[in-house]
């Protein structure tokens, strides 16, 4: 099913390259807002992350799935389809990593309203912020489309349906709902460098507050006792594997190695992290799944200043597993020498 042509121009690629003293990852990022207008009573869980990622999905496969009584895995059109690159993001044949793998990280990232509202009345407002990672951004139009159709569907107890009314990039309106027209993004670049010349002995402190639940795997088990090279191992893996499935990189470049050994030299000081358990319902799966996680505050001491690049890059694509749900979602609280 092809989607209604929406305007698009061109998108640039803005690119930067490292310095002698760096090994960089560039990845080109587009960060939009949603603005959703209710039409209709909506109830939404406090956590609205699962509700919009899993409506979307619903609503995406609809749009563009050619073959709906077919589950991507046994598809012919799989390696072709933009719903199964978008939102099952199977790695290519000729893939040199995550081989025996069904899947690589997704290419977006919701990150949903922070407030614990559950209620919302015909008129009110429900903002969210999208994020296109790579290739992904290419494919605007069809996250706008869907979300449209995703309105006349409904969403939340009860099926409430809203309208589309805006999307804006950088404070700039690109799409409302009275043209129906989507502008030209320009997207921006996030610049991952690490800094060969290290001082071990440099003393900085670095807290960083978890805002959504966290799920990171170690030694294959969830864990809440998080350390900087546990932080560090998670970040440079998953924008790797962005960089390497959605942006042409390749990650061979970084000494990882030898970033992780320095890592080690960063010691936590203090951490106040809870657990915060919470399920979604999977209609896909028809079952509903625990997707508990950590949140809170951590201070690290060391010398920080070479791993900021990656940190901040963490703060944009989030960490850990669900990050599509807008998981693993963290600030840097404060960053002192």
């Amino acid at each position: 099913m092809l989607i209604p042509v929406l305007k698009l121009l061109f998108l640039g690629r803005l690119k930067l390259f490292p310095t002698k003293k760096e090994e960089g990852m560039y990845i080109h990022i587009a960060s939009v807002m949603l603005n959703l207008k209710a039409l209709e009573p909506i109830i939404l869980p406090s956590y609205k992350g699962s509700t919009l990622r899993g409506g979307f999905g619903t609503a995406f496969k609809r749009v563009v799935c050619a073959i709906k009584d077919k589950e991507c895995p046994d598809c012919l059109l799989k390696e072709k389809c933009v719903y199964s690159y978008i939102f099952e993001t199977p790695p290519p044949k000729d893939t040199k990593i995550m081989r025996k793998y069904t899947s690589a990280p997704h290419p977006f990232v919701i990150e949903p309203p922070e407030e614990k509202r559950i209620g919302y009345k015909p008129g009110d407002e429900i903002n969210f912020s999208l994020i296109l990672i790579g290739k992904a951004i290419d494919y605007l139009p069809y996250f706008i489309y869907t979300f449209q159709e995703l309105g006349k569907i409904g969403i939340g107890k009860d099926r409430g349906k809203f309208e589309l009314e805006q999307v804006a990039c950088d404070g700039e309106t690109i799409y409302d709902s009275k043209d129906k027209t989507l502008k030209s993004i320009t997207p921006s670049t996030l610049s991952v460098g690490f800094d060969n010349t290290y001082d071990p002995f440099t003393l900085e402190t670095l807290t960083l507050n978890f805002l959504t639940p966290t799920r990171i795997l170690y030694d294959n088990h969830l864990t809440i006792e998080l350390n900087f090279e546990i932080l560090l191992r998670q970040l440079l893996r998953r924008i790797s594997l962005l960089y390497y499935f959605h942006c042409n990189g390749d990650p061979s470049e970084w000494d990882f190695r030898r970033i992780i050994y320095k890592s080690k030299q960063v010691k936590t000081i203090k951490r106040m992290l809870d657990w915060y358990d919470w399920e979604r319902y999977s209609a896909r799966q028809d079952t509903r799944m625990k997707l508990g996680g950590f949140v809170g505050e951590i201070t690290f001491e060391g010398n920080i200043e070479p791993f900021i690049p990656l940190i901040k890059a963490g703060e944009v694509l989030h960490i850990g597993k669900g990050t599509s749900f807008g998981l693993g979602r963290y600030k840097v609280v404060s960053a002192t020498c």
